[in-house]
């Protein structure tokens, strides 16, 4: 028998179009289904299917058993995974960024790792003077964020030197640290003391302190923090602010399962 001939495809995302197809014809399968069958079901050649699945394996978005039939794959479960627990920690942290919020009359506010950046997920704020530094969505360089040095400092050595591969230190005020070298040894003093600051790192007259957050299994998945600038975050109240904002990150983490 010959290749199934193909559906006809519109506009310039053919290749997508396909890839979706296949994953939705595995997703509705109750068993691995075989390269025959995948091309009959979604009415491609199967030279067509067995190139977007050799794509799709290396990703993990597939896998292959023994016999050569095709599964849905790790990554999707994995990412499916990573979005619900994103749900779930906001929804968990809000009361205890609402309750920071009011105890120092900061923004409070939850961070996650993106590589070597750092993105907010959630704010809690009544005054909306601080918006343009931590609105929900802004990505920061990590190096220059106390939320993404948090988080860098709990990776291992070979999660660190993976995510900051290539990475450019980039000044961004002359409070930057730009060195690499440097930057590591500041890392083992927050893995240390468990917070970090940015002390007009990122932004002139801009501050933040932040702790980090863990799950069940101990990973460090979020990092709450509070900004605001020099007159509202002084050096010398820094010990009393990581008080507070460790405290609702160890209460966050417990709400998320995690085990002292």
């Amino acid at each position: 028998m010959g290749d199934s001939p193909e559906k006809p495809k519109t506009g310039n995302v053919q290749v997508l179009e396909r890839a979706f197809d296949l994953l939705e014809a595995l997703a509705q399968s109750r068993e691995p289904l075989g390269l025959s069958a995948l091309a009959t079901q979604t009415c491609m050649s199967k030279s067509t299917v067995h190139r977007i699945l050799a794509t799709m394996l290396e990703r993990d978005y597939v896998t292959k058993t023994l016999n050569g039939a095709y599964a849905i794959g790790p990554k999707l479960f994995s990412m499916l995974s990573y979005h619900i627990n994103s749900l779930e920690l906001q929804v968990e942290a809000k009361p205890h960024l609402a309750a920071l919020e009011r105890e120092l009359k900061l923004p409070a506010y939850l961070g996650v790792l993106d590589g070597p950046f750092v993105s907010i997920i959630s704010k809690e704020a009544t005054n909306r003077a601080d918006e343009l530094f931590t609105r929900v969505g802004k990505r920061y360089p990590a190096h220059c964020s106390s939320m993404g040095k948090c988080l860098l400092a709990c990776l291992s050595a070979d999660e660190l030197e993976e995510t900051l591969y290539g990475f450019t230190f980039e000044a961004h005020t002359a409070n930057t640290i730009t060195n690499k070298q440097e930057f590591l040894k500041y890392l083992h003093g927050v893995r240390r003391r468990g917070w970090a600051v940015d002390c007009e790192e990122s932004e002139a007259n801009h501050r933040c302190l932040a702790a980090p957050i863990f799950d069940f299994s101990g990973d460090a998945i979020a990092a709450v923090g509070v900004s605001g600038s020099n007159a509202d975050m002084p050096e010398s109240e820094f010990e009393t602010m990581a008080h507070s904002v460790v405290k609702a990150a160890r209460n966050i983490s417990l709400s998320m399962g995690y085990v002292m």
